[in-house]
């Protein structure tokens, strides 16, 4: 009886176990694809700036409301232990630095300042103009200066 529930304890303690790291690389892997769903999406804005494709306030808004959606998430994607992305599904040059969870306040509060920008973009986006500044604040003092932090290139 003893050995009976001692092997039922361990089998649960391993499925627990793998149950918590599958958690980790899903949370590993939305994280990724919201962060290249942002990309793909400031790149249409930026292809529009560039005179590459037409100028189009649907795609517009619909740009700022991805970056407004994912802003909103990311704050409950970088739960303590999915510090380490080794053997993570989605292959990437750049990973989180250990300050994202050692000044995890700050972090946050980034992503609620993007939220914020993003919304206020949306509000001010009229013609190719208001959006090459308009991205271009969102790039730099929020991606770009969330990125310079919080963020680093794999070696190798």
């Amino acid at each position: 009886m003893i050995r009976t529930i001692s092997a039922v304890a361990s089998v649960a303690a391993i499925a627990l176990g793998l149950s918590v790291a599958i958690a980790q690389q899903d949370v590993i892997k939305t994280r990724k694809d919201l962060m290249k769903a942002n990309g793909d999406q400031a790149k249409i804005g930026a292809d529009m700036i560039k005179g590459a494709k037409p100028f189009d306030l649907a795609a517009v808004h619909k740009m700022f409301a991805a970056f407004q959606n994912a802003a909103q998430k990311m704050p409950d994607l970088y739960p303590a232990g999915s510090q380490n992305e080794s053997g993570s599904p989605v292959a990437d040059k750049f990973s989180p630095t250990d300050k994202v969870w050692s000044d995890m306040a700050d972090f946050k509060s980034r992503f609620a300042k993007f939220a914020n920008d993003a919304k206020a973009a949306d509000a001010s986006v009229k013609d190719v103009d208001t959006l090459k500044a308009a991205l271009g604040n969102i790039g730099k003092n929020d991606c770009g200066a969330c990125h310079r932090i919080y963020r680093v290139e794999k070696k190798g």
